[in-house]
């Protein structure tokens, strides 16, 4: 059945989809006036970061994520480039902060992690598929591509695909899933969190079924997955920071390590990271809100950040 549907898997990252029949389009909020600050210069680079960006933009040329602007194109718009790292290996961005406070926001909704879990807490059976860089398998309609323009010491470039670091790409992309299957959906055997889908069924046989069908759907509108982060029918899987097993919803424990480790917060800025993550998981942990409360009033601005014993405690308590 999957050799069937080969067509729905990417091979590599040269080997892309291009989804059929959806576009993304960037709205500027025309109130404000532009700004200088959204025709940015690119940033000062070190040799090894000019080597990783030259790197980087040959691999996008490749898979046809941006193209090259030409001299005579008149530009308005440039934003500098950024390299991030993530288990070794370098990634490019564009810093689109600038354009992100001139664009209009998108309030389509993302699903709640709880809600979800919910229906695969009710599944025997669970499979996970994983869209291969999402973002860049979707078109940029003409008109928009001029907003993502990004500069480094090789030129000017323009993505043809979504970005990473767009504001309103995680709700496009979801409206955009939800509306690809929204029979599926309907019928209530996938969860779709918008790059990865979730089969869940009590039967082996539907649950084959249901694959094929999906595979099927990929292929029909040319949005390639990755085999690599996919899973068919485990008996266990992480999905949505969970790890799932049959009945059983526990949390990822590679994702607590790093925060087991850590001290107690030293400003606000760390104490408002820890508590999004622990909000993340505060259907794992009793009485939440009683227990992080005087650590919410900590991040208050008329309260001065101090750690005292009873903040330390409570810390603690959550950590544990």
């Amino acid at each position: 059945m999957l050799r069937k549907n080969r067509p729905a898997f990417a091979m590599g990252e040269e080997t892309l989809g291009k989804i059929r029949g959806h576009h993304i389009e960037l709205y500027l909020d025309v109130e404000r006036p532009y700004k200088p600050m959204l025709r940015r210069p690119p940033y000062p680079a070190s040799l090894e970061t000019r080597k990783e960006i030259e790197k980087n933009i040959k691999e996008l040329l490749d898979m046809d994520v941006i193209r090259k602007i030409g001299h005579n194109e008149i530009v308005k718009i440039t934003t500098p480039v950024i390299i991030n790292w993530n288990d070794g290996k370098s990634r490019l961005c564009g810093n689109f902060r600038a354009l992100n406070s001139y664009t209009k926001a998108d309030r389509y909704p993302i699903p709640r992690i709880p809600h979800a879990l919910d229906k695969l807490a009710k599944a025997k059976y669970i499979t996970k598929t994983h869209c291969m860089k999402g973002f860049h398998q979707n078109v940029v309609r003409p008109n928009s591509m001029k907003l993502l323009r990004i500069i480094c010491h090789m030129g000017i470039y323009e993505y043809t695909r979504m970005p990473f670091g767009i504001k309103n790409a995680p709700a496009h992309f979801q409206r955009m899933m939800d509306t690809i299957f929204q029979e599926e959906i309907l019928e209530g055997w996938i969860v779709v969190y918008i790059y990865d889908i979730i089969i869940y069924s009590e039967t082996w046989e539907d649950h084959v079924q249901y694959i094929d069908r999906l595979l099927s759907k990929y292929t029909h509108v040319n949005l390639k997955i990755s085999l690599k982060k996919s899973n068919f029918g485990p008996q266990e899987l992480l999905a949505l920071g969970h790890k799932v097993s049959g009945l059983i919803l526990a949390i990822e424990h590679n994702k607590l390590a790093a925060v087991l480790q850590k001290p107690v917060p030293n400003n606000i800025k760390e104490m408002q990271s820890f508590l999004g993550f622990a909000s993340y998981y505060r259907n794992h942990i009793k009485i939440f809100a009683h227990i992080t409360s005087n650590l919410y009033k900590l991040c208050s601005k008329d309260v001065v950040f101090e750690i005292t014993k009873e903040i330390r405690d409570e810390y603690e308590r959550i950590k544990h």
